[in-house]
């Protein structure tokens, strides 16, 4: 009897980006030469992928750098996928980083344990005082567009499209890392000025509650997020980000045990998605 065809996977990936601290082109080639156990995988540059979904059964976009380097072809993608049907890892309905950072605003305003933010001139007010403020764009990432001010306030026609929030003081930041919605490993950087320099965390039953509050309020059945937050002088967890595009995973710094229980849940993950 012939084989049944194996599932194929388009995997969206800039293998040529090159971020701070952080080599992608490692992790992705590690993913997909894994994920090849059990699917037909081609790899193409975002700015190739809405010309090539139509030939593959799903699509996984990992390391594809920010969307500011590519908006035109990242929204022709969204569209096209959403036009054929495409099953697109991870969906592409999440409300965090892939939809800009308007949630930060909103879970703010909400009375989330966020860092305190808002985009109107006329909210400025809102924010607790602080010795500088950071100014970012909704749709940046990697600190891109990033810059700080002395005193909270909004440029000159920037109103409602950057972000605004005060400079926290902070011990650490910590990142807690799920697919579909099961928590799969922790790493904080101690050291404020050297974000990308992590260490293996262990979560308490707080900070995992703390993660699990965005990974539930974002309602993503399928893929793999990135909840970012920094804990603070005072000793509570804020968000920093919900990374729900492309998250790096930073699997060369945990070890080879939970590296292959991560890469075991993603491949089951991505079957589930395709079932």
């Amino acid at each position: 009897m012939p084989t049944a065809p194996r599932p194929s996977v388009l995997y969206v990936t800039d293998l040529a980006y090159e971020a701070r601290g952080r080599r992608y082109c490692d992790e992705d080639i590690h993913l997909t030469s894994r994920l090849r156990e059990e699917f037909d995988v081609a790899l193409c540059h975002p700015r190739d992928a809405a010309a090539l979904l139509d030939g593959f059964d799903a699509v996984v976009v990992r390391n594809s750098g920010p969307v500011l380097h590519h908006q035109e072809a990242y929204d022709a993608f969204r569209a096209r996928a959403r036009e054929r049907g495409a099953r697109v890892y991870n969906p592409l309905h999440g409300r965090g980083d892939m939809a800009g950072k308007q949630y930060l605003v909103d879970l703010s305003r909400d009375g989330y344990p966020v860092i305190p933010t808002v985009d109107r001139a006329a909210d400025l007010g809102l924010l607790p005082g602080a010795p500088e403020y950071v100014v970012k764009p909704k749709r940046g990432a990697d600190s891109v567009g990033l810059r700080f001010i002395p005193e909270a306030g909004l440029p000159e026609g920037e109103d409602g499209s950057v972000l605004v929030q005060p400079r926290i003081d902070f011990r650490y930041e910590v990142s807690f890392y799920f697919i579909d919605r099961d928590f799969q490993y922790a790493l904080y950087a101690p050291h404020p000025d050297e974000r990308w320099v992590l260490q293996p965390y262990t979560p308490d039953a707080a900070d995992l509650e703390f993660a699990h509050t965005f990974v539930e309020w974002n309602a993503l059945d399928h893929g793999i997020q990135r909840v970012d937050a920094c804990r603070t002088v005072a000793g509570e967890l804020l968000l920093v980000e919900l990374e729900d595009l492309n998250p790096y995973l930073s699997l060369d710094r945990v070890a080879q045990p939970v590296r292959e229980a991560f890469v075991t849940r993603m491949k089951a993950s991505v079957r589930d998605l395709l079932a």
